[in-house]
C-alpha cells in the first residue's frame, strides 16, 4: 500500500500539472479556432423562431414516412442511405439547434428536406436519376463503425462511362463551425471557388470527405475518410492504386496524419498547411497519457514515412495563422506554412537533405516535394497550384507500386503497415519502432533492420529464400508470407503462442476500441453499488450526447439483455455498470485484470472500495479475443476537443475512476498502460 500511495501522489502531481497546462492552453485560442481556413468562423450560433423549428419538423415528419414506406421494399440500401441522409441533416439541427449559426442555416434545412422528399418520392416509385448523374452530387452510406448514415459529395467527370478504372481524388476540407450536415448538402451542387480546392481534370472522380463535421479527420472523422472511400469503390470503377489524398488547413492537419501513418494507402498526398502538434514534448502528463501522445500529437517524428508516399507540402509564405499546437512561446513563426517546414527539416534530421529553389525543394531520397507560395496568405498561388497538380498527375500516372525498399516508422501496432512489411510486435509501445527493409529485384533476399520490433510479417514472399534481419541469416520457404518473431536478441520463424500480446487493433489505449465497429451495453440489473452503477450510466449518457453532437451519430446502444454473443464476435462492446447490473461484465469477471468484488476494486496491490471507485479499462475481450471489452468508458478526450485540430486519449489503457455523484467526467483515482502482454504493469 506504501507503493499505491507514492504512485497516487505521483499522478496527483502529474494530474495537477496536466490541469496547469489544460488552463494555460485554454487561454490560448485552438488552431484555427477562431478562423475558418483564412477567415473567421462567423457570428455565435443563432436561435431558431419556434415557427421554424416546427416547420423543419413537419418536413422531416413528411420525409421520414416515406422512407419507412421505401424501407419495406426491397431497395438497394445505397439508394435508401442517398435518401436518408437528408432527413439525418433535418433531424440533428433539431436535436441540436445550437448549430444554426446564421439564418442562412435554416433556409438550408428546409430546402435540404425538400430535395430529400423530392428524391425520396422517386425512390419509392423505382427512379433513382442521381445515381447517373455527372458533376456533383451528394451521395450517403451507413457506417460500419458505429451504424450512422453519413454524407459525402461526389464530383463525376463527364468522360466517366464505367468501362474503365479511374484514379479517384479525395478532399478533406477546412474548418466550417457552420458545416452541418444540411449546410455541406445544401452548397456542394455549387461550384467551389476555393483555389486550394479546385484542381486539373485529369478524368478523375473527386470525393469531399464530410468527415463527421470539424476534427482534422481524428477519431470518427479519420474513419469516415476510409469508409468513405470504400463507399465509392462500391460504386463506381476506381482503380486502387490511383487514389490521391488532398486536404487543407484543417484538412491538411488531416491529411498529413493520415498520409504518414498510412503511407501504403495512396498514391501521392497534395497537403496545404495544417497544424502540427507538440504537446507530446511538453512535460507534466501522467506517464500513460504522455506516452499515448506520441501517436495523436506527433506527425513530426513520423516524418519518415514520406519515403514511401511521394508528398507535395505547401502554403503561403504570409500564413499568420496559428501554426502548432500550444503555440511556441518567443518563437517567430511562419503560420502553418511551419508544418511543411517542419516535416522536412525532420527529413533532414533522417538523412534526407533538401535540394533545389528555396520555394521548390525536393528532398533527396524520397518522392516528396515542399513549396511555399510567395505573397500569399493562408492559400496556394496559381503557380504552386500549377506545381502540385502536375505532381499529382505524375504520381496518378505511375500510380501505386509496391517498392523494393521501405523506411517506415511507428509508435503502435495499430498503424503498423507499409506495402510488404508488417511490425506485428512491438517490443514496447509509444517508443519509437523503425523497419529498413530491402529486397532483390528478383525477391528472394531480403536485407532487414528494425528497432523496437519483436514482430514482424513480410508479404509478397512468393520467391522468398533467405532473409538477413538484423545481422541474422533465415532461411525461408517461399509463400505468400513470412511471420517472423523476436525472443531476445535473435529473429526466428514465428510460431503460435499461449496467451496475450499487444498486437493490430488490439494494443490500446481505451480509445482506440472506437476507431472499429463498436457497441455500448447498457445495465438492466440490481447493482452491487447504485451509486457506482448511476457513475457508470452517467459515463454512458455523456458519450451518447458528445459522440452524436461532435460526431454526428448516436452510438449503437442495447441493453445487456438484448446483447447476443454473435454481437461480440461483430463488435468491439463497451459494457457499463457492474457484475450485478451487467449480466456481461458478470461473464468477464474473474478473466480481466481487475478485480472486482461488492467491497473491492483491485489493480494489482491496488484496493479501492467499489461502492467509491468504477473500474475503466480496454482489453482484448475474453469471450471474442479478436475483438475489444471495453469497461465503463467511451473516447476519454475532452468535449472540446472533439472539435479541435488534435485531440488526446485522457486515460491509458485503464484506469479507476471515482465515483462523484452529478458528475460525468469523474476524477482518476489510479490509471496506466498494460504491458505488451497485457499484463498489469510492475510498480
Amino acid at each position: 500500500m506504501k507503493r499505491l500511495s507514492l504512485a497516487i501522489g505521483v499522478l496527483s502531481i502529474a494530474a495537477a500539472l496536466v490541469v496547469s497546462i489544460a488552463k494555460l492552453t485554454a487561454q490560448q485560442p485552438l488552431p484555427n479556432a477562431q478562423k475558418k481556413g483564412g477567415g473567421f468562423q462567423g457570428p455565435p450560433p443563432i436561435q431558431p423562431k419556434p415557427e421554424e423549428l416546427r416547420q423543419i419538423a413537419a418536413k422531416a415528419d413528411e420525409l421520414d414516412a416515406i422512407i419507412r414506406d421505401i424501407k419495406t421494399f426491397r431497395v438497394d440500401e445505397k439508394l435508401v442511405a442517398d435518401v436518408e441522409i437528408y432527413s439525418k441533416a433535418g433531424r440533428f439541427l433539431l436535436e441540436f439547434p445550437q448549430t444554426f449559426f446564421v439564418q442562412e442555416g435554416i433556409d438550408q434545412a428546409l430546402k435540404v428536406l425538400e430535395q430529400g422528399i423530392e428524391r425520396a418520392r422517386l425512390l419509392r416509385k423505382g427512379e433513382s436519376p442521381w445515381v447517373a448523374q455527372k458533376g456533383r452530387k451528394i451521395h450517403g452510406y451507413y457506417s460500419p463503425l458505429d451504424g450512422s448514415v453519413q454524407p459525402y459529395g461526389l464530383t463525376v467527370p463527364d468522360s466517366y462511362d464505367g468501362s474503365k478504372p479511374v484514379r479517384l481524388y479525395v478532399w478533406l476540407h477546412g474548418r466550417d463551425q457552420r458545416l452541418s450536415e444540411a449546410n455541406f448538402i445544401s452548397r456542394f451542387p455549387a461550384p467551389n471557388n476555393g483555389v486550394t480546392y479546385r484542381t486539373a481534370d485529369v478524368g478523375q472522380i473527386t470525393l469531399d470527405a464530410y468527415g463527421r463535421w470539424n476534427n482534422a479527420n481524428h477519431w470518427a472523422g479519420e474513419v469516415d475518410v476510409f469508409e468513405a472511400i470504400d463507399e465509392v469503390r462500391s460504386r463506381y470503377k476506381i482503380d486502387p492504386d490511383r487514389i490521391i489524398l488532398r486536404g487543407f488547413s484543417l484538412g491538411g492537419a488531416g491529411a498529413w496524419h493520415i498520409a504518414l501513418q498510412s503511407p501504403d494507402r495512396f498514391a501521392a498526398a497534395d497537403i496545404g498547411a495544417g497544424t502540427y502538434p507538440r504537446r507530446w514534448q511538453m512535460p507534466g502528463f501522467p506517464p500513460y497519457q504522455q506516452a499515448t501522445l506520441r501517436i495523436w500529437e506527433n506527425i513530426l517524428e513520423w516524418s519518415l514515412n514520406a519515403f514511401n508516399i511521394p508528398i507535395a507540402a505547401h502554403d503561403g509564405d504570409n500564413d499568420t495563422g496559428v501554426s502548432g499546437l500550444p503555440p511556441v512561446p518567443g518563437e517567430k513563426s511562419r503560420g502553418q506554412l511551419e508544418s511543411s517546414l517542419r516535416v522536412r527539416a525532420q527529413l533532414e534530421k533522417e538523412g534526407f537533405p533538401s535540394e533545389g529553389e528555396p520555394n521548390f525543394l525536393r528532398t533527396k531520397g524520397t518522392p516528396s516535394i515542399f513549396l511555399i507560395s510567395e505573397n500569399t496568405g493562408h492559400s496556394v498561388s496559381p503557380k504552386v497550384r500549377e506545381q502540385v497538380d502536375g505532381f499529382l498527375k505524375t504520381w496518378g500516372d505511375r500510380g501505386r507500386v509496391s517498392p523494393d525498399r521501405i523506411r517506415f516508422v511507428t509508435f503502435t501496432t495499430r498503424y503498423n503497415r507499409c506495402y510488404w512489411v508488417t511490425a506485428s510486435g512491438l517490443e514496447k509501445h509509444y517508443e519509437r519502432s523503425e523497419v529498413n527493409a530491402e529486397r532483390d529485384e528478383d525477391r528472394r533476399k531480403y536485407r532487414i533492420t528494425t528497432k523496437n520490433l519483436s514482430g514482424l510479417t513480410l508479404r509478397e514472399t512468393d520467391r522468398a529464400a533467405a532473409i538477413m534481419i538484423d545481422g541474422q541469416n533465415l532461411r525461408v520457404k517461399a509463400g505468400p508470407g513470412v511471420h517472423l518473431e523476436k525472443q531476445g536478441a535473435e529473429w526466428r520463424l514465428a510460431r503460435k503462442h499461449a496467451g496475450l500480446r499487444k498486437t493490430h487493433a488490439l494494443q490500446g489505449p481505451i480509445d482506440d476500441a472506437f476507431l472499429d465497429p463498436f457497441l455500448l451495453v447498457r445495465p438492466t440489473g440490481v447493482p452491487w453499488n447504485e451509486a457506482a452503477n448511476r457513475q457508470a450510466l452517467r459515463i454512458l449518457a455523456r458519450f451518447d450526447r458528445v459522440y452524436a453532437r461532435w460526431y454526428r451519430a448516436h452510438p449503437r446502444i442495447k441493453d445487456d439483455k438484448d446483447v447476443t454473443e454473435a454481437d461480440f464476435a461483430k463488435y468491439n462492446v463497451a459494457l457499463f455498470g457492474d457484475p450485478g447490473s451487467n449480466r456481461w461484465i458478470a461473464k468477464v469477471q474473474g478473466k480481466l485484470p481487475v478485480a472486482w468484488s461488492r467491497e473491492a476494486v483491485k489493480v494489482g496491490s491496488d484496493r479501492f472500495p467499489a461502492a467509491e471507485h468504477l473500474p475503466a479499462l480496454v482489453y482484448p475481450n475474453p469471450l471474442q479475443p479478436s475483438r475489444y471489452v471495453v469497461l465503463n468508458s467511451g473516447l476519454t478526450i475532452e468535449e472540446r476537443e472533439y472539435q479541435s485540430d488534435y485531440s488526446m486519449p485522457r486515460l491509458g489503457d485503464f484506469a479507476v475512476l471515482k465515483v462523484q455523484e452529478g458528475v460525468d467526467v469523474p476524477e482518476v483515482a489510479v490509471a496506466g498502460l498494460f504491458d505488451e502482454s497485457w499484463r498489469l504493469p510492475v510498480k
